[in-house]
């Protein structure tokens, strides 16, 4: 019994002990709490109470930013170290300028209240008094790529509007409420700043605020590379990457084996080394705010000299076609090493390199050019190197000089021949060619057997004119003249023509603003091909290529060329004598459409129900492309209809089986480029009626016409024509007066013959017999005879009367007198006569008949009588005949 009051005795003690311990500690707590944050680290300092007992503690924070738990942590406190001061720090990926902290201590399951002190700088509270929001963090240096937050802390009584960027390009989320007096925007950090960094703006109904923040990149250096340039001082080179975007004061410090580089903003440092033999590392540091990286290189230095550029170098002599060059060094140590020298020479005005040439020496000074260009500026470049372990090239060295003059070079001498005469052409000497100023040119000519002629052409005329013999051959020489003399003679055979072969000449088509010429190989062609091309129309000067004898094509560029010119080319044959036409062709460098209006004037002609449309040839200089044939466009019954022909020389094309009506007919010419050059032209088809009409009636007017100029030229020219047609008669010579004295008894009705012109112009005079030689009703026959000294008439024998004698007599015509109208016989009713034929020669005697007798009124018949029968006709002989009548009384 005892014992069990002992044990409940000290079972109370403990209790007792343990439950004052334990109210002990419910009094340890943190109290002083501070917070400071620098960027995105944080500092606490806190103390223990005082009432709280010596035992081992622990002490719960926990970071938030706008309300959320970005960091904890736990620190021990051991009973020995209760009563002082303890401190913590930590770091956060976010800015901790809107931080809050809490604190709480705990011993075993016992836990004090929690402490919250705010991390906002007192710029802030600053701020706030003025009635002002305040945006952190402020003036921040942030990588790009990450993502940065921004708090507006409100002054009491203001009510946040928005928070917003015054830059382009970021990706963010819309402003957030931490508490009522704290707003929050979070953006991603992904473009660099630049010196100017971005604004944030914090907006409220009376106020606005902001803060900057600039965002750039750590060092990006890389490829550390070291040498020597004056083989006692080591020279690093590095790759300074991407720019790390900030400003001066943020900008990346440089250090080359712990020493500061003085240019390393310019990528290179160095430092007085001693230079041996071996290799040796060399370590480079950059540094800034936002990181450090750390380069390295191994080299032996003197197998690494970059030399420097030559210096004081000049042309000490300069002649036409050489140059020597020569220059110093500024380190002496250069003197003793093997070294290899570069040097370009490029025309005035180009950095392009003419030639090169290398020049290797132990310290070698000087270079000669050769091959150069007289009376020409030059440009000269000189960088050298180490021959032995060759590292780099040095900077180049530069110089300008001019070159003597010399002679011309000899001229590229061309013929053209234009009709009848030869035109002597060359080509302007370049500026590299003429060595100098061209003062003038002769022109030697003559045949191989002529005593040769020349003539000065001045220096800016490079062609000829010369009437030559263009049936013999000529040879022609050219000379250049400057101030130092004259060029070596180019020479040229003139080929004589033959004016009876006719070369056949083939199209060619442009590409790519020229032509592309391929011939076949000519055994003839000793000294290549000439290609020479002119306008095909026109006055022009021809240009000329030469092409090697090994070559076969050619292609033909010039500056001249003009779209839609027809061009005539040639190929000749270089031979040892006069040049040997190939070929000939024609084309265009690029083919136009011709534009509309080509036909001038278009004609038509109906036939029956075809209309033919004719139209001029076309001249060549209205042709800007090929025309490969025509074609006609018209409308029959609303359907289009076409004519076309593929003969270039057509000049007239025929719509057939028509319609009567009016149309409209287009022709066009075809070519590469389309159809084009139309004209048109309306016609209205008449119909076979109209036309045989319209025969008529133009018939008709044209005789009415004719018949009316004869009446006109006949009424004012009527006295001469009636002279001619009705000439005076002469007045017959009698032998008695008796005869025809009275009008009425015996008149006579003139007969005009002009039947026969005869070769004598003779007039037979025919004499004619009557059957009454009394004037009575009853007829008797009778004798007329016309002689030169009368009329003699005589009756005759009553009976059956004789035949009628007509005796003729010779006159000579009269040219004054019309010939007779009468030719051939005609019937005489009243005296039954004929005129004796022209056959019968007259005599100049009469003489008696035979077998007659004398009448009472003694008439006797004249000799070379011709009878005439009664019924017969009278044939016409060129005599006037004056036939009596009888009249009654």
């Amino acid at each position: 019994m005892i014992t069990w009051l002992l044990l409940f005795a000290l079972f109370c003690k403990s209790t007792q002990y343990g439950n004052g311990q334990n109210n002990g500690v419910s009094h340890c707590g943190p109290q002083f709490l501070t917070a400071e944050s620098t960027d995105h680290m944080i500092w606490l300092t806190w103390e223990d109470d005082s009432a709280c007992p010596k035992v081992d503690l622990i002490y719960e924070l926990v970071v938030l930013i706008m309300g959320k738990q970005v960091l904890n942590a736990t620190v021990e406190v051991m009973r020995d170290q209760i009563g002082s001061t303890h401190y913590w720090n930590g770091t956060s990926d976010l800015e901790l300028e809107c931080a809050s902290v809490r604190l709480r201590s705990r011993y075993k399951n016992h836990t004090s209240p929690w402490i919250e002190v705010q991390t906002s700088p007192k710029d802030a509270l600053r701020n706030i008094k003025n009635n002002s929001p305040a945006v952190f963090p402020r003036d921040r240096l942030v990588e790009v790529g990450r993502n940065v937050t921004f708090c507006c802390i409100l002054p009491v009584g203001q009510k946040f509007k928005k928070m917003y960027l015054e830059w382009n390009g970021y990706n963010m989320d819309p402003a957030y409420s931490i508490t009522n007096q704290i707003y929050a925007l979070t953006f991603h950090l992904n473009q660099a700043s630049g010196d100017s960094g971005i604004d944030i703006k914090c907006e409220t109904d009376k106020a606005t605020d902001g803060a900057s923040v600039y965002i750039g990149y750590p060092p990006g250096d890389k490829d550390l590379q070291c040498e020597t340039r004056d083989l006692e001082s080591v020279e690093c080179h590095w790759n300074v990457g991407r720019k790390t975007q900030l400003s001066v004061r943020n900008a990346t410090v440089y250090q080359l084996l712990g020493s500061p580089c003085l240019d390393g903003s310019k990528a290179t440092c160095s430092q007085k080394v001693q230079v041996d033999v071996g290799e040796r590392n060399w370590t480079l540091t950059a540094k800034n705010k936002l990181g450090r990286v750390e380069l390295s290189d191994s080299a032996d230095l003197t197998k690494r000299v970059h030399m420097h550029a030559p210096v004081r170098m000049k042309a000490s002599t300069v002649n036409a076609r050489n140059v020597t060059l020569e220059w110093e060094w500024t380190v002496h140590q250069y003197n003793n090493l093997n070294i290899t020298c570069q040097v370009n020479i490029s025309h005035s005005g180009t950095n392009t390199p003419w030639f090169q040439m290398k020049n290797f020496g132990v310290g070698l000074d000087f270079a000669v050019l050769n091959d150069l260009i007289p009376d020409w500026n030059y440009n000269a470049r000189v960088r050298c190197g180490t021959t032995q372990h060759f590292w780099k090239w040095s900077e180049w060295t530069s110089i300008s000089f001019h070159t003597k003059g010399d002679v011309p070079d000899a001229l590229d001498v061309w013929m053209q021949v234009k009709h009848n005469q030869t035109i002597i052409t060359w080509k302007k000497p370049l500026a590299n060619q003429s060595h100098g100023h061209i003062r003038d040119y002769v022109v030697t000519w003559a045949k191989t057997t002529e005593i040769p002629q020349n003539r000065t052409v001045p220096y800016y005329k490079h062609r000829l004119e010369l009437n030559l013999d263009t049936t013999e051959e000529y040879i022609v020489t050219v000379t250049a003249r400057n101030i130092n003399g004259s060029s070596s003679p180019s020479t040229i055979t003139i080929p004589s023509l033959n004016l009876d072969k006719t070369e056949s000449v083939k199209t060619i088509n442009g590409s790519n603003g020229g032509f592309s010429l391929s011939w076949s190989a000519s055994p003839m062609a000793s000294c290549g091909y000439i290609l020479d091309w002119c306008p095909t129309i026109g006055d022009c000067s021809v240009e000329w290529l030469k092409v090697p004898p090994t070559e076969t094509s050619g292609s033909i560029f010039s500056k001249t060329f003009t779209d839609g010119v027809r061009y005539s080319l040639s190929v000749y044959a270089c031979t040892q004598g006069a040049p040997v036409l190939l070929e000939r062709r024609e084309g265009y460098v690029r083919e136009k459409r011709i534009p509309d209006g080509l036909f001038k004037s278009l004609k038509t002609k109906q036939w029956d129900s075809d209309v033919e449309i004719f139209w001029d040839p076309i001249n060549l200089a209205a042709q800007s492309a090929f025309i490969r044939g025509y074609v006609l466009y018209y409308d029959d019954n609303n359907t289009g209809l076409t004519v076309s022909t593929d003969d270039p020389k057509a000049t007239s094309l025929r719509a057939r089986n028509l319609n009567i009506s009016s149309y409209k007919f287009t022709v066009k010419a075809k070519t590469a480029v389309g159809e084009c050059g139309s004209e048109t032209i309306t016609v209205t088809l008449n119909t076979p009626t109209d036309k045989l009409i319209q025969l008529v009636i133009i018939s008709l007017v044209t005789v009415f016409g004719l018949l009316s100029l004869i009446t006109i030229i006949c009424y004012r020219h009527w006295a001469c024509i009636k002279h001619k047609v009705y000439p005076p008669i002469p007045k017959p010579v009698l032998l008695t007066d008796k005869w025809f004295t009275s009008p009425g008894e015996n008149s006579f009705r003139p007969l005009v013959n002009d039947c026969h012109h005869r070769e004598a112009n003779n007039t037979d005079v025919a004499e004619v017999h009557s059957n009454s030689h009394t004037h009575s009703a009853q007829k008797m026959p009778f004798v007329f005879l016309q002689t030169p000294t009368g009329y003699y008439n005589q009756p005759l024998k009553n009976g059956n009367p004789p035949s009628l004698t007509l005796p003729t007599t010779t006159f000579p015509s009269q040219p004054g007198l019309p010939s007779s109208p009468f030719r051939s016989t005609f019937p005489n009713p009243s005296y039954n006569l004929i005129m004796q034929n022209e056959d019968h020669q007259s005599n100049p005697r009469p003489e008696l008949l035979e077998d007659s007798g004398k009448n009472s009124s003694g008439y006797v018949p004249q000799t070379e009588a011709v009878t005439v029968n009664p019924q017969s006709y009278m044939s016409c002989d060129p005599t006037y005949i004056l036939l009596p009548q009888s009249h009654s009384k």
